[in-house]
């Protein structure tokens, strides 16, 4: 199976963090990932490697104000953003973060199930 191309897959973790770089070492100390970083216009991200493969990545927060507490969230693969949002809205859901486009990855969402668990659903850009 690839996660990467299988609807309703999970797919990729994200750490949410005030300092990135110290996750960085901790992790890759405790695991033994890899871990490359890569200049974005918000800051940089950290991509983390297993044997190779890209399976999660770090961030600082996007608005440095933000008081909650660093934490983990994960992706799940959907064939389309648009049409999960519509069914998450018809099942009781709500949406979080509105869709957007990450360049040479993907389109991304934030989406709450009726119990008021968030997840992030995804879709990735075909690789040639």
């Amino acid at each position: 199976m690839d996660a990467y191309k299988t609807h309703g897959a999970f797919s990729w973790a994200e750490l949410m963090t005030t300092e990135p770089a110290k996750a960085a070492e901790f992790y890759g100390s405790l695991f033994g990932w890899v871990i490359e970083t890569m200049p974005m216009p918000m800051g940089d991200y950290h991509v983390i490697k297993v044997d190779g493969t890209p399976m999660a990545g770090m961030m600082a927060y996007p608005d440095p104000s933000m008081t909650m507490p660093p934490n983990w969230s994960s992706y799940v693969t959907v064939d389309d953003v648009d049409a999960t949002i519509i069914k998450c809205a018809a099942l009781g859901g709500e949406l979080l973060m509105p869709a957007m486009d990450i360049p040479e990855v993907g389109r991304m969402a934030t989406i709450r199930d009726p119990q008021g668990a968030a997840i992030n659903i995804i879709s990735y850009v075909a690789k040639t």
